[in-house]
C-alpha cells in the first residue's frame, strides 16, 4: 500500500485532472491541494513519475498513469464509504465527516472496506453526492450540470457538492441545498457574476457564480 502521502497526492491529482478542461493537473494547484509549498509538490511528483504512478515533464502538466489512477480509486473508494458509513451508522453530521474520512482513509484495510460496503448496501454515491468507484475501480458519475449554468425558473434537484471544506458545506446545510434538495434558481445577474436560488420552502440566497458552479443539480421539468 502506497504511504499515506503519496495517496494524497494521488486524489489531488486525480480529482484535478478530473476538473481540468485538458485533464491534468498544473502544479501549483497540487500544493495548494496538498498544503504545501510548490517546490515540494514538484519533489514529490518527481517521485510518482520515478514509480510509474503518474507523468511529468517540466513546465508542463501532471497525469496520473493507469497505475496511479487505479491507486487514486482505491483511496477515494476508501474515503468515500469511511463518510458513508459515517453518516449513515454512525450518525454523524454530513457537514464534518470529510475531515474524519481524511483520517482514517489510510489506516483501512481491503478486507474492513469490502466489510463496510456490504454492510451499507453497495452505496452508489456518498453523503455529498460524490460517486463511490467498486471494487473493479469503475465509477458512475451522477448526472447533472452546475446550478451556475442553469436559468431564472429553472427547477432542480441537487445532486452533489463538490466543495467539501466544513465552512463551505455549513454554508450549504444553512440554506438547505444538500444533494437530494429541490429548488429553484430565484434570479441571475451576469454584471453582477451572481444568482439567487431556493430550496423549498426555505428564504433565497445569493451566491456568486463560481460558488453556485460547485452545486451540481439534476433538471425537475415542471
Amino acid at each position: 500500500m502506497p504511504s499515506e502521502t503519496v495517496e494524497n497526492y494521488l486524489k489531488a491529482v486525480f480529482t484535478l485532472c478530473g476538473e481540468s478542461p485538458a485533464g491534468e493537473a498544473g502544479m501549483s494547484r497540487i500544493a495548494a491541494m496538498v498544503g504545501v509549498t510548490t517546490g515540494t509538490a514538484t519533489s514529490m511528483v518527481k517521485k510518482l513519475a520515478g514509480a510509474k504512478l503518474a507523468r511529468y515533464e517540466r513546465f508542463g502538466g501532471v497525469r496520473l498513469t493507469a497505475k496511479g489512477e487505479r491507486a487514486a480509486l482505491d483511496i477515494l473508494r476508501r474515503h468515500r464509504l469511511i463518510e458513508t458509513f459515517l453518516v449513515q451508522t454512525l450518525k454523524l453530521d454530513w457537514t464534518a465527516v470529510h475531515a474524519e474520512a481524511e483520517r482514517l482513509e489510510h489506516a483501512v484495510s481491503p478486507v474492513v472496506l469490502e466489510a463496510l460496503d456490504a454492510h451499507l448496501n453497495h452505496p452508489r454515491l456518498d453523503p455529498h453526492g460524490d460517486p463511490i468507484p467498486g471494487a473493479d475501480g469503475k465509477t458512475r458519475e451522477p448526472r447533472g450540470v452546475p446550478l451556475s449554468s442553469l436559468a431564472q425558473g429553472d427547477r432542480f434537484r441537487v445532486v452533489r457538492i463538490t466543495n467539501q471544506h466544513a465552512d463551505f458545506l455549513s454554508f450549504v446545510a444553512a440554506h438547505a441545498l444538500k444533494p437530494g434538495a429541490p429548488g429553484v434558481v430565484v434570479a441571475v445577474d451576469p454584471i453582477a457574476q451572481s444568482i439567487a436560488v431556493q430550496a423549498d420552502a426555505h428564504a433565497p440566497v445569493t451566491m456568486a457564480i463560481t460558488a453556485a458552479s460547485l452545486f451540481v443539480g439534476e433538471s425537475i421539468h415542471r
